[in-house]
């Protein structure tokens, strides 16, 4: 059994035609209606106007007067009456006595009978108008007066049919509705080339789709963990979701939306990524305590109408990877370490099969001692592990290219004393980014070498100091600052990228209300020291 299909609904911009068409045909429709009425209406005052002129015209004729006192008054003024209603376009002039017999009509067989009407006002001198249905039907008359020496000698009246006051409005509300109908019809057309477009923006959904398509958008977009920004293209905050509001760390959403990118308070580099007119293809950006992977696409229609950006926060996965580059660096230490120790064991047997027994048991000692005080160097000058074991790693990799890292004599810092508020992965996450770039900047020179400080100050204001000291060409006055920033760096770019370990320091540094700051050294190099306070500061970081 096959059911009768349920028809669509419309579409919307299909409803708005049809709601504007009806409403433009009711306010035509209404508008001639009233029209007509007002026509009708003047024409019948002007019809009245008409026939108290003709009446008064009549009345004062100086022939009318001489005629009404011959024995036969009706021979001089029917011609008179009838000349008078063709000049005039009245439908009758009516010239009676003041009792109401006619002398004059249109209809001689109507002569010498009683007028229809009312003439009481008109005996008593006064013009009296009014519509009336008589022998010729109904129509409009005036009755006057004709006076001589202040006594009524004869009534005139005149008048015109309502048959022919209609006609005139009629011919009056034609003309109308042939106007009405063109502006009906151009504003059909203007609304359904209007509608046709708003068809093309709504893609044909009616307003249940559009509706539910909003809620399912809704729905996705506070779904979504990512975050989602759209900018139109005056670089305004057009949307934003609660993913996209977290990881920028910006306001509540009503407070967001319609504000100029440049007004967030991001970061310049993050603000110019996203006033960029091209497109930014997963960047590395950095927050106040964020790492923040960026996307922006352009949305072009002919012009450019906004950008879509979506933000991914990477910032587990970016200490996740600085804590494998450690684990792997540990791991090349090893293998270089057990390449030297495999080294030194085949040079041991050797001296023994020579039967150089002593000589292999001191290259054996001096060895061993030389590892272990490199390590007893360490850790008694840093005991607290997580440090000590980054140092030791840190210095084998140095010394893989060719640099030769030392802790400094000043260092002292015992096991426990860092509170939770310092944890390890930040920790790491400083020093050993400050070391991988002293050792860049020293690799290659002469007597390279980098040297570390790690102590906690004993003042009021107990705070970690953590200092490291190259051999390198030093960072200029003029890159102070700069050094700091995402991207910055005076090496060629691997495939990887560079300079994003110090602004990492940075952004670890401020989180913890600590003090980043970059001087010269004094043989040479650069001096890179962090402060971070072992007490809870309301302070925020500061660079310099």
């Amino acid at each position: 059994m096959r059911f009768p299909s349920v028809p669509r609904p419309r579409s919307l911009a299909g409803q708005l035609f049809a709601m504007q068409a009806v409403l433009i045909a009711v306010v035509v429709a209404g508008y001639a209606l009233f029209t007509y009425v007002s026509d009708r209406h003047q024409a019948q005052e002007a019809a009245t106007r008409q026939a108290t002129a003709v009446a008064h015209s009549v009345a004062d004729a100086p022939s009318v007067r001489a005629a009404v006192h011959t024995p036969d008054p009706s021979a001089q003024l029917q011609p008179y009456a009838l000349q008078v209603m063709r000049d005039t376009e009245v439908d009758f002039i009516t010239i009676m006595t003041p009792e109401g017999i006619r002398w004059t009509h249109p209809d001689r067989t109507q002569i010498g009978r009683h007028y229809l009407g009312h003439i009481e006002a008109a005996q008593r001198g006064h013009t009296y108008s009014e519509t009336y249905k008589g022998t010729l039907g109904t129509s409009v008359r005036t009755v006057t007066p004709v006076e001589e020496n202040g006594r009524v000698i004869g009534l005139v009246s005149a008048g015109i049919k309502v048959e022919a006051i209609s006609e005139r409005a009629q011919e009056q509300v034609t003309a109308l509705l042939g106007v009405a109908a063109g502006a009906l019809l151009l504003g059909a057309l203007g609304t359904y080339v209007i509608n046709a477009r708003l068809r093309r923006h709504t893609h044909g959904m009616n307003a249940a789709e559009l509706s539910r398509m909003h809620d399912y958008h809704e729905a996705a977009l506070h779904a979504v963990r990512e975050g989602l920004l759209m900018l139109d293209g005056r670089y305004r905050v057009a949307l934003i979701n609660d993913g996209g509001r977290e990881l920028l760390g910006v306001g509540p959403k009503g407070e967001v939306v319609g504000r100029p990118v440049v007004e967030l308070g991001l970061p310049a580099p993050l603000t110019g990524a996203l006033l960029a007119s091209e497109p930014r293809v997963d960047e590395v950006h950095l927050t106040a305590d964020r790492v923040l992977v960026v996307n922006t696409s352009p949305v072009s229609g002919g012009e450019r109408r906004g950008t879509v950006v979506t933000l991914r926060d990477v910032t587990e996965l970016q200490s996740l990877m600085g804590e494998l580059d450690s684990e792997r660096g540990f791991t090349q230490a090893l293998r270089s370490q057990a390449h030297e120790a495999a080294n030194r064991l085949h040079t041991v047997v050797s001296l023994i099969e020579l039967g150089r027994a002593p000589e292999a048991v001191d290259f054996a000692t001096a060895e061993l001692e030389l590892a272990q005080a490199l390590t007893d160097q360490v850790v008694a000058a840093v005991s607290e592990p997580v440090l000590a074991a980054l140092l030791l790693g840190k210095t084998a990799q140095a010394h893989e290219r060719g640099v030769e890292l030392v802790v400094s004599d000043e260092s002292r810092l015992d096991d426990g004393l860092l509170p939770e508020s310092l944890s390890a992965r930040d920790l790491v996450t400083i020093l050993g980014n400050l070391i991988d770039n002293a050792v860049d900047a020293a690799q290659g020179t002469v007597r390279a070498r980098v040297t570390v400080t790690a102590y906690t100050d004993d003042a009021d204001d107990a705070e970690l100091v953590l200092r490291v000291t190259d051999t390198g060409a030093g960072v200029d006055p003029a890159h102070a600052e700069l050094v700091f920033q995402r991207g910055f760096s005076t090496k060629p770019a691997g495939p990887g990228g560079r300079g994003l370990g110090l602004a990492l320091v940075r952004q670890a540094v401020v989180r913890l209300d600590g003090i980043l700051t970059v001087t010269e050294a004094a043989e040479g190099g650069a001096v890179f020291e962090v402060r971070l306070p072992l007490r809870a500061s309301v302070a925020g970081g500061e660079v310099r």
